[in-house]
């Protein structure tokens, strides 16, 4: 396990190499998971890219820290992170908050951004009232008091069927996150708007959603990416919120196709 200590916090992530001269891609998670939600894309991407996957501080085997967060703070981890690493630019693929962390580090430090992949995300995600009702319900009952309808929103019934043990597993995992780390991002999350940003986005711009997405749904995926100049726009059927586990596959194979398209030059509109 890889760990450093980056603007105070300890931050879990893990590296998986590739031959010189290799794009770089960075993940990063969604509120309520880690980085293992990436496992089923990455072991199709690595060889051919260099990875890299961390642990958002208060989510996995990173500090929760001094909660609640900005949206800020979330950059600053992955802006050190990547400094730590000597990466002078990546491709950076985020998933929901994962996504808004990505648009805030192009905002902040456009030079370590190649591309933007946005999965199940948006410039703005949900309202005050919803995140302030998420974040009390949480600190009275826990993660588990909410997350059958989190977990709703996130997979499809196909994937809830009864029995199934990936269910159980991812279950887990987001009951299993810090109630602070949870609630900080939450606040993170009520309190970021990049609408305005995304307009002056100058990278390619990938901006993928599950069909069946609960928690930001193809429409709101795909206002977001009108407004990133030339960004392209990708549905994954069969899946919600998280392709990466529903559709790993598919969703490689669109990754893989948008970054042969930056090799060549190419860039849909």
């Amino acid at each position: 396990m890889q760990f450093a200590l980056l603007n105070g916090v300890t931050i879990h992530y893990q590296t998986i190499g590739a031959p010189a001269g290799k794009p770089v891609i960075v993940f990063s998670n969604a509120l309520g998971t880690d980085f293992r939600i990436w496992r089923d894309v990455i072991v199709r991407l690595a060889g051919d890219y260099a990875i890299v996957t961390y642990d958002m501080r208060g989510h996995g085997l990173s500090d929760i820290g001094e909660a609640p967060y900005s949206m800020d703070d979330h950059v600053s981890d992955l802006e050190a992170l990547l400094d730590h690493l000597e990466l002078k630019q990546a491709i950076i693929c985020g998933l929901s908050v994962g996504g808004m962390v990505a648009q805030g580090l192009y905002t902040r430090r456009r030079d370590l951004v190649r591309a933007l992949i946005l999965c199940d995300t948006a410039s703005k995600i949900g309202d005050a009232h919803g995140w302030n009702s998420r974040i009390e319900a949480v600190n009275g009952g826990g993660i588990a008091a909410i997350a059958d309808s989190i977990l709703e929103r996130w997979f499809t019934a196909d994937f809830r069927r009864p029995g199934n043990p990936e269910f159980a597993g991812y279950r887990n995992m987001l009951t299993r996150t810090p109630v602070e780390g949870y609630a900080g991002t939450c606040a993170a999350l009520r309190d970021c708007d990049y609408t305005h940003e995304a307009g002056q986005i100058g990278v390619p711009a990938l901006c993928v959603v599950g069909e069946q997405d609960g928690s930001t749904p193809p429409d709101v995926v795909l206002d977001t990416a009108k407004r990133i100049p030339g960004a392209r726009y990708e549905v994954i059927s069969g899946a919600g919120h998280m392709p990466c586990v529903e559709q790993p596959e598919t969703l490689s194979a669109v990754i893989r196709a948008f970054i042969s398209d930056l090799d060549t030059g190419g860039r849909e509109g």
